[in-house]
């Protein structure tokens, strides 16, 4: 049965998103570009286009699929708990977190650029993703606290979304970073993600 416009649509936009995660792997942000996208998939530059406006809605797209990935572990964390101690809620979501590197490293140190080049009602997309992570760690939380007031997730999800926009770049330095720091006399200790993550949820919790 031949496939209707949206199915053709839909896996266009998912070939385009996946040209751009496999570039976004092994080069940074500003070099990825719309031909590079092109050349990895079986269409033209100028029929992205008819998808995407910007490079920055491409990530955009990238980046609310990422969320949604999140949020489907989260949901299943959830899910598949009747209660939750502080000691597995941090691991859950730290093994959540740990498989979102490309999520993590967009919203470290693109997506501001990206928001801004992006068109309004493709930045309402992905606030929709976005929020429905929160409303998942929510969930997670009241499997950990049953008491836990509305208030109080928002207070947890306040310091903890923020925390997650830098812990990318503090837990995956580059090269040159390390040897900048050492080069200043600046003591560092490596710090793995999954770490970084369990240590910040469990002391959120205390």
């Amino acid at each position: 049965m031949p496939k209707s416009s949206r199915e053709v649509t839909a896996h266009r936009r998912e070939e385009i998103i996946d040209a751009c995660a496999e570039l976004y792997s092994t080069m940074p942000y500003c070099e990825v570009t719309m031909k590079k996208i092109a050349e990895k998939t079986t269409f033209s530059r100028p029929s992205i286009y008819n998808y995407f406006e910007t490079m920055g809605e491409i990530f955009l797209a990238l980046l609310s699929r990422e969320y949604d990935l999140w949020t489907a572990d989260l949901t299943a964390l959830a899910e598949t708990h009747e209660r939750l101690t502080a000691e597995e809620l941090s691991c859950g979501i730290a093994h959540s977190l740990f498989k979102r590197g490309t999520m993590l490293k967009i919203q470290s140190v693109n997506l501001y650029d990206i928001e801004n080049t992006s068109r309004t009602e493709r930045l309402v997309e992905f606030k929709r993703c976005y929020f429905a992570s929160v409303r998942a760690l929510y969930r997670c939380l009241g499997k950990y606290r049953p008491d836990m007031t509305e208030e109080e997730m928002e207070a947890f999800c306040c310091v903890f979304f923020p925390f997650l926009q830098g812990v990318y770049p503090f837990t995956t330095p580059s090269g040159k970073q390390c040897a900048a720091m050492k080069e200043a006399g600046i003591p560092f200790r490596s710090c793995g993600l999954y770490e970084a993550v369990r240590a910040c949820v469990m002391r959120l919790l205390k």
